[in-house]
């Protein structure tokens, strides 16, 4: 109301939020109390986290980022004045498998068995095949993730749900991180990773197969959490026109905001990033 009052009358504004003019005007006379200022800077500070961060954050996160700023508020403190100021996180949603395991390829043994924990990067990878839907049709996106930072260091998107795919995220990591050798790359066992192509490329870089059993994701749960992840803070508010609209959005959110800038609860709430940087310094 007193916001507004230049452009609406007290008398309208009492009569449509239900209070008195003279409990309004009460209001004004009343000192504002140490607590309250101390709010309303909290709330400016959280506001600005979550706006920056696009909706993506909740109150774990924010309370990070706030520590990590000097801020000693707790994070049910914060938890509350995000309730009050209407603030919720983006929701995860379910999404449909894309796995085609009716082949009669071999397959490999499940070699992590739901260990996800890794010692060191390059020990562990993960890869997996998820679908964005634009007005141009499917773009199907393959990524490669460490699993010591859960940095996504491999990825190809294209319209075809084939060999090539997943042959060019794991390309791509293996550049990136130097061709290195004795690495466990886990997948689900769908026909682009059992194809002849794809198992060359492992066996010409000396990288060890493992492989999901049928029909249970939670042996790649790292995988589909960061798909999730990726579709709940990227693309489910987009209505993409273009597959090439749909990449560039990708590529934005896994190059320039989750390796870089997005805190993992996995890595202690660094970014991928910032975690890898701690081993470098330590080894």
């Amino acid at each position: 109301m007193l916001k507004h009052h230049k452009s609406w009358s007290i008398t309208v504004m009492c009569r449509v939020f239900c209070v008195s003019r003279a409990g309004y005007y009460a209001w004004l006379k009343r000192p504002v109390s140490p607590r309250d200022l101390a709010n309303q800077e909290l709330d400016n500070k959280i506001k600005d986290i979550f706006d920056k961060h696009k909706s993506r954050y909740g109150s774990p996160r924010i309370t990070e980022e706030l520590q990590a700023r000097g801020e000693t508020a707790s994070q049910n403190r914060i938890a509350n004045r995000m309730k009050a100021m209407s603030l919720k996180a983006k929701q995860a949603k379910k999404f449909k498998v894309t796995t085609d395991s009716n082949h009669k390829k071999p397959v490999a043994p499940n070699l992590l068995e739901q260990d996800f924990n890794a010692l060191k990067p390059n020990q562990k990878w993960v890869g997996d095949i998820t679908y964005l839907w634009t007005q141009s049709g499917w773009l199907y996106l393959a990524t490669v993730m460490d699993l010591y930072s859960r940095k996504v260091i491999g990825w190809s998107m294209s319209k075809r749900i084939n060999k090539e795919l997943v042959c060019d995220a794991l390309l791509m990591a293996l550049w990136r991180r130097h061709f290195p050798k004795g690495v466990i790359v886990h997948t689900d066992r769908g026909s682009q990773y059992c194809s002849d192509k794809y198992q060359q490329l492992l066996s010409d870089n000396a990288i060890i197969c493992s492989m999901s059993g049928k029909g249970n994701c939670y042996d790649n749960s790292a995988m589909e959490s960061f798909f999730h992840t990726l579709k709940v803070e990227c693309t489910h508010d987009y209505h993409f026109l273009t597959r090439e609209e749909a990449r560039k959005t990708v590529f934005d959110y896994i190059e320039t905001y989750y390796n870089r800038v997005r805190r993992h609860s996995n890595n202690g709430y660094l970014s991928p990033d910032e975690f890898e940087l701690t081993f470098n310094k330590a080894s």
